[in-house]
């Protein structure tokens, strides 16, 4: 299933989205000569600390592992991500744990693992995890970070935005009309037929849900609580399923209309063709964007290839990949400006007409606080 999540953060969300996403024990560390130099990679903040990528390169290669968790390869291409840094490191085994887990998840396997070779290196987390949490990260900078909006970021860089998308919702048309509007789905055409990716005190493509609800119901994104009443409503109505949506759901017609990430929605349909129609909408009206974060484990096992594994993901390369799973890099606006992002693909991106918003970090956590008090209530 896909269960991540919890999307983030920031004013400058509009241009951020172009709109027209073997190891050793935790306390050891990696050096590598650089100059005169030893370099410890678990405090280091940049790549000035390696002495350039080289530097990072060489050390990480020598400790020969990355530990990553809750990375799906059918996420926002997340298997083409994890090939192309495999490729280009042989030298470095990725060991890929609990594809399916949560951001909480997440941060729960780094404290239980705390010490231990297994641990996580790094995260893929949420905005309320993020910032619940920073006492997990180590900062760091990549060597793209001035292309980074401030308001995707935090300073130091304990977490960062990546990618990102808008919350949309996927139906199958031979079930079900295409719905216009959060009304349409009150009434009886989507009796029991209506999921959402998760649960939205854990996982993000859920929490944004429910975003998108209050939005769209007389809230915003300083007041969750219209979008909850919705998610009530639809409770009532008999409508609302409470199964993770995926692939198999999906092709059995147990999830038939799915609210997620518009790139998730993408790929089902791209999983299911020749099984089911799939088709995807973003209701018209005010838009619901996200982006996911990148964060490096405090007690990474393996702190030189957690570090690389940061300058990889914001690399060209990989922001294009992204790109290809449908999902908007966030060094979008740079790469484009400088010629280096793939244009046919980000053109083929959803125009969104209006208004698009995205909670900032005190937003995001008072959403989160307010979930955790009235959610269960509301939907049971």
């Amino acid at each position: 299933m896909l269960t991540k999540r919890i999307a983030i953060a920031g004013t400058a969300v509009a241009a951020a989205l172009a709109l027209g996403l073997a190891g050793c024990s935790a306390d050891a560390t990696a050096s590598s000569a650089t100059g005169a130099a030893a370099v410890v990679a678990a405090t280091a903040t940049s790549l000035n600390a390696f002495g350039g990528l080289s530097g990072l390169e060489e050390a990480a290669k020598a400790e020969g592992a990355l530990n990553v968790i809750a990375l799906p390869r059918d996420w926002a291409n997340y298997g083409a991500v994890l090939d192309a840094f495999a490729e280009k490191y042989p030298e470095i085994t990725i060991n890929e744990a609990s594809p399916d887990a949560s951001s909480a998840e997440e941060i729960q396997a780094a404290q239980n693992l705390a010490g231990q070779d297994t641990a996580p290196d790094v995260f893929d987390v949420g905005a309320a995890v993020a910032l619940a949490n920073t006492d997990q990260f180590a900062p760091y900078q990549v060597a793209t970070w001035d292309d980074i909006p401030d308001a995707l970021k935090e300073q130091t860089g304990l977490w960062v935005g990546d990618y990102g998308g808008y919350m949309a919702i996927g139906y199958d048309p031979d079930a079900v009309p295409e719905p216009t509007s959060l009304d349409d789905l009150l009434g009886a055409d989507y009796k029991g037929k209506v999921a959402i990716n998760g649960d939205p005190t854990q996982a993000g493509a859920a929490f944004a849900a429910v975003g998108l609800a209050a939005v769209q119901n007389g809230g915003s994104v300083a007041d969750f609580q219209p979008g909850i009443d919705f998610f009530a409503e639809l409770q009532k109505a008999g409508n609302f399923v409470k199964i993770d949506p995926t692939p198999a759901t999906i092709a059995s017609g147990e999830t038939p209309v799915v609210f997620d990430w518009d790139y998730l929605n993408v790929g089902y349909g791209a999983d299911l063709e020749g099984q089911r129609n799939w088709e995807v909408t973003i209701l018209p009206g005010t838009a619901y964007a996200g982006y996911y974060n990148q964060a490096v484990n405090v007690d990474a096992p393996h702190p030189a290839a957690a570090r690389l594994w940061q300058e990889f993901l914001y690399s060209d390369e990989a922001q294009n990949l992204w790109l290809a799973g449908g999902a908007r890099p966030v060094r979008a606006d740079a790469m484009a400006e400088a010629g280096t992002i793939d244009e046919e693909l980000f053109a083929a991106l959803p125009t969104i007409d209006g208004e698009t918003v995205v909670p900032d970090a005190e937003q995001a956590e008072a959403a989160s606080t307010l979930l955790g008090q009235n959610w269960a209530a509301a939907v049971q």
